[in-house]
């Protein structure tokens, strides 16, 4: 998939020291895709937009807590 369209946002709870940070870019249609910000060129992951909503709901549901 061509994803030279997305516009990558970090989570603005992303600290500056260079973490571990995950992008996203939303703005693709039907699919939400994902990466490493500090592996901007390497390999991307991709999900529906439902796919997406119910692993945010999972995490706001604390599913993955440990």
């Amino acid at each position: 998939m061509d994803l030279t369209g997305a516009q990558w946002r970090k989570s603005s709870r992303s600290g500056s020291n260079g973490g571990q940070c995950v992008e996203v870019a939303a703005n693709l249609p039907g699919v939400v895709a994902v990466r490493d910000s500090k592996n901007p060129d390497g390999p991307k992951l991709l999900f529906t937009p439902g796919e997406w909503r119910a692993f945010i709901n999972g995490i706001k549901d604390g599913q993955f807590d440990q």
